[in-house]
């Protein structure tokens, strides 16, 4: 893993409570991981969701890509490294891995497609967003 090429890194731990009957992290969980790292890459750089809604701006995922590579287990601490990007006009894209420690295996890999729907729910990049866009 080259920490080098991420915009964020965030480590996090597997809670029991996460793990379904096989003691494997369940599938939908990672999305869970996911998420709350973006929230906090966000509020790193000054977004916060909260004022957004606020203005009537909401941030919405309208894709999400996830190859499964490995599995977590309990206890297990692990590494979430994320790159911010344009992808369109209207959209963008958070390229997240997550990656076990101490180890670095790669845990998963995703794309996550998202778009900003401004008061009459039309799509619609905000400045401040648009300036932290790669």
């Amino acid at each position: 893993m080259e920490s080098k090429s991420y915009t964020f890194l965030f480590e996090m731990s597997v809670r029991d409570y996460e793990c379904d009957m096989q003691g494997i992290v369940n599938n939908s969980v990672y999305q869970n991981y996911l998420e709350h790292v973006r929230h906090e890459y966000l509020k790193q750089v000054g977004i916060s969701f909260s004022d957004y809604t606020q203005q009537g701006i909401n941030l919405v995922v309208v894709r999400a890509e996830l190859d499964y590579k490995s599995s977590l287990v309990s206890g297990d601490r692990f590494l979430v490294g994320l790159n911010f990007r344009r992808e369109s006009v209207l959209k963008f894209a958070f390229y997240q891995d997550i990656f076990r420690l101490p180890d670095h295996k790669q845990v998963l890999k995703a794309k996550i497609i998202g778009t900003a729907l401004n008061q009459k729910g039309r799509p619609e990049i905000p400045e401040q967003l648009a300036t932290i866009l790669l």
